[in-house]
């Protein structure tokens, strides 16, 4: 697709919202996982050296510990393997700050240093999709390890206390799959089961962006997930079913949403995977042969060393020079720095919680960072408040001190999923008590600090946002658009091939919208760039969601059973019990 696809127009600034970011939403499915993981994570460590009367050493502990914040919505293989990679790139930032600190006093190094990991994790955070929390953790652990005392004798031990605390939010993270092995997998059909009742019960633009995302990371997460077991070929068809449904209309819409919310349940909870009705004798899914999806060819493809190979050179090329992340990890290293030395400058605050707030705006556009400076400094203002009112009770006893963290630990996950500036406020309390690990600080220099930190740190972080374009958004716009009409080809051509192709083709033209939206909303909330070809985008996603549509009632999803259509109760499988 050629340029003349995005009309030229003078680049301009968008309005800020202000009210609207600061809204609570309804929590996540699971925030207790990430919450309960952390704690569970941290006491360990912190217990244990509560024992040995060495808490001064939790600040490396507590850096292996953090790393349970990360992989609960993937599947358990998965999420092992990007557990381990996950500690061992947090033990590589520390190592470097380490060193870095025990080498030289210099400030102006040492923000300078702080700048250029905070980019790094920013942009191996995006490039990878590392979920939430993202790359803040990675920079709060290496920022606060740049200005602490070390000498260079001390590093190798230090690590190995990070190595071993990270050994052991592993354990407690993939250790669940013991118990419930396909559980994050059923999460996810339910998820993508319940977009469908949404999209049903409401049809719109909005639900069928939501019910075609949900069934992508549906697919996504089963394809991830390891081998096929029963349970997970059954919740293949829960996914295909999920799929149909969202497409053709319903002919009782309410009767419609309520079954599809019934599967939702009985797929998310314990018992046995429900089975859905059979769509008729043509129906992609009324057969046990998961062939029939392509699964087992993309799973294969997956395990493939070429792919492998190619996986690994589309990620470096994501990180390279033309790539659209590089501007933002660019507003990071400048934001950072900026902030950093501007505090080092005035003399005031500790340039290590500057550089954390500067760190943790930067999102995929200027509106949604924005979005994440107001909800930061918010946050941090309440939080410091919290924080003088729990300082005496955590200075009564050691344990006290522990238990604390560990609550504010708790605190944090459970309140962030409804908005990050109510997480902050837990987030802050936890991150100022860990000094009190080393040795008491006067409290109101703690609080004057932070306060004047998250100032600074959150008005050169979006002042480095402001100032660095990001015109590649644009073009990402592009690109999508000449994907989805590749996807969108391929799927009508694959209207006479067997059924495996068929899934395929159309997995890619789900998969191929999701990317168009996400990177059409990352474009409109970006400034100084080009006019956006919005009628274009609007267009592709018509003509993909009625191919969608068309190629599902070829499959035959429309024919249910006459029982299911009157609403009768689902029968359970005797093969899908965890």
């Amino acid at each position: 697709m050629s340029d003349t696809s995005i009309r030229s127009g003078r680049p301009r600034a968008r309005g800020l919202p202000l009210v609207a970011p600061l809204r609570l939403g309804r929590p996540s499915d699971t925030w207790f996982k990430p919450a309960l993981s952390v704690v569970a994570a941290s006491a360990v460590p912190q217990l244990t050296l509560l024992a040995l009367g060495r808490l001064d050493l939790v600040t490396y502990t507590m850096a292996g510990s953090l790393c349970a914040l990360y992989g609960h919505g993937l599947p358990y293989a998965r999420r092992a393997r990007t557990l381990a990679g996950l500690v061992l790139a947090m033990t590589a930032g520390l190592g470097a700050a380490l060193v870095t600190a025990s080498l030289t006093h210099s400030t102006g190094v040492l923000v300078a240093v702080g700048a250029l990991l905070a980019a790094v994790q920013k942009a191996g955070c995006d490039a990878t999709r590392t979920g939430p929390p993202g790359p803040v953790i990675l920079t709060f652990v290496s920022s606060a390890a740049l200005f602490a005392p070390q000498r260079l004798g001390q590093v190798p031990a230090h690590l190995a206390l990070t190595l071993a605390a990270g050994a052991v939010a592993w354990l407690v993270c993939a250790g669940p799959a013991l118990i419930r092995r396909e559980g994050p997998e059923r999460r996810a059909a339910a998820r993508a089961l319940a977009a469908a009742a949404d999209r049903v019960a409401d049809p719109g633009p909005r639900t069928h962006r939501a019910a075609a995302a949900a069934v992508h990371a549906a697919w996504q997460c089963l394809l991830a997930s390891g081998r096929p077991t029963p349970v997970r070929r059954s919740l293949e068809r829960l996914v295909a079913h999920a799929e149909a449904a969202a497409t053709p209309p319903a002919a009782d819409p309410g009767a419609e949403a309520d079954r599809l919310r019934g599967l939702a349940a009985l797929t998310r909870g314990r018992g046995p995977v429900p089975v859905p009705p059979p769509p008729g004798p043509d129906g992609v899914y009324g057969t046990e042969r998961s062939e029939l999806y392509g699964i087992e060819a993309e799973r294969a493809a997956l395990r493939d060393p070429g792919r492998r190979r190619a996986a690994r050179r589309t990620l470096l090329r994501s990180l390279g020079p033309g790539s659209p992340l590089l501007p933002v990890a660019v507003r990071t290293l400048v934001g950072c720095a900026l902030a950093g030395l501007l505090c080092a400058a005035l003399g005031i605050g500790r340039p290590a919680w500057a550089i954390v707030t500067a760190a943790s705006l930067y999102q995929a556009n200027i509106t949604l960072t924005w979005n994440r400076t107001l909800q930061r400094t918010l946050g941090n203002l309440l939080g410091v408040l919290v924080f003088a009112a729990v300082l005496p009770l955590s200075r009564t006893a050691p344990l006290a001190l522990v238990l604390c963290c560990l609550f504010f630990g708790f605190a944090a996950e459970a309140l962030i999923t409804r908005n990050y500036w109510l997480g902050s406020v837990a987030v802050t309390p936890m991150a100022l008590l860990v000094l009190e690990f080393g040795a008491p600080h006067p409290a109101g220099e703690l609080i004057g600090d932070r306060v004047l930190d998250t100032v600074l740190g959150a008005l050169a972080g979006f002042l480095a946002a402001a100032v660095v374009p990001n015109r590649r958004a644009a073009g990402r716009v592009e690109r999508a658009l000449h994907a989805t009409a590749e996807a969108r080809t391929d799927a009508e051509r694959a209207a006479g091939r067997p059924p495996a192709e068929r899934a395929r083709a159309r997995r890619a033209l789900t998969a191929s919208l999701v990317e168009l939206r996400e990177a059409a909303d990352t474009a409109a909330g970006e400034w100084w760039q080009r006019a956006l070809p919005e009628q274009e985008v609007l267009a592709a996603e018509r003509t993909g969601h009625r191919t969608l549509t068309a190629t599902a009632q070829r499959l035959g999803p429309a024919a249910r059973a006459p029982e299911a259509r009157r609403g009768a109760t689902v029968p359970a499988p005797a093969n899908g019990a965890e």
